[in-house]
């Protein structure tokens, strides 16, 4: 940890007052990306994608459960892997508790993996999580949103994702992303949006919570500290930690 300067409270609050302009900024700037991401153009979905769900075969359509707006998150999760992904794990850790608000707003959120539904089914019962989480096994979801590569396209140097030709030695045959779509009164489907990377970052609020510790993210490599939640107890505590090999996926920069 760096040791910071000791100042008296008058100089604190001059260095705050300068801290606080440059976070208006930030704030303000924020809400300019948010209009432009408003704005964006719709790409209407052609495409007949059905998933595996808790209550049966579902099309992308009835995924929205009634509402107007749909949230993907890409979850990384791929037929037979062991358990999900630790950073995705984390971002999903926040979801529940939003539940409530986003449906009350008309919108839904769920999960999509391709690993089959009983392994997400399995995955989910171990970690507590309640958010619908649903399987794209045997469709082109995942691929066609760029969230899925397969072995060819990996051997081939180059895969497209975060909107780039990103070099397949960094990615991995599933990696995370979120994705946004709206329905009309007369059933259509549009795709509105899509981030990946590290563009979901700011739906992890115990990082925003974080930023603000006198110790900050503490971290080495981005987030090389997150464990699944029931795998700390076997860690020491606020240390740096190697990440593991699948955390090693989710470490892009935008």
């Amino acid at each position: 940890m760096q040791h910071n300067r000791i100042v008296s409270r008058e100089e604190w609050l001059t260095e705050r007052q300068a801290l606080l302009a440059h976070e208006k900024e930030a704030t303000h700037l924020r809400d300019k990306v948010n209009a432009e991401r408003l704005a964006l153009p719709w790409v209407r979905v052609d495409e007949n994608y059905f998933f595996d769900t808790s209550k049966g075969r579902k099309s992308l359509s009835e995924l929205f459960d009634g509402r107007t707006q749909l949230i993907v998150y890409h979850f990384m999760l791929g037929p037979g892997w062991a358990a999900g992904c630790p950073g995705c794990s984390f971002l999903a850790d926040h979801i529940d508790g939003a539940l409530a608000h986003l449906q009350h707003h008309d919108v839904t959120m769920i999960g999509i993996s391709r690993a089959p539904l009983s392994e997400i089914q399995a995955y989910q019962r171990r970690m507590g999580w309640r958010f619908p989480w649903v399987s794209a096994n045997g469709c082109d979801f995942n691929h066609d949103y760029h969230v899925s590569f397969t072995q060819e396209e990996l051997a081939a140097g180059k895969v497209f994702y975060n909107f780039t030709q990103t070099d397949s030695a960094e990615a991995n045959d599933e990696l995370p992303g979120l994705s946004a779509f709206y329905k009309d009164e007369a059933g259509t489907v549009f795709h509105t949006y899509s981030s990946y990377a590290r563009g979901p970052e700011e739906l992890i609020g115990t990082l925003m919570i974080l930023d603000r510790a006198p110790k900050g993210r503490n971290e080495g490599t981005t987030m090389d500290f997150v464990r699944r939640h029931d795998e700390y107890e076997a860690l020491p505590r606020a240390k740096h930690l190697n990440p593991t090999p699948e955390l090693a996926h989710v470490q892009h920069r935008q």
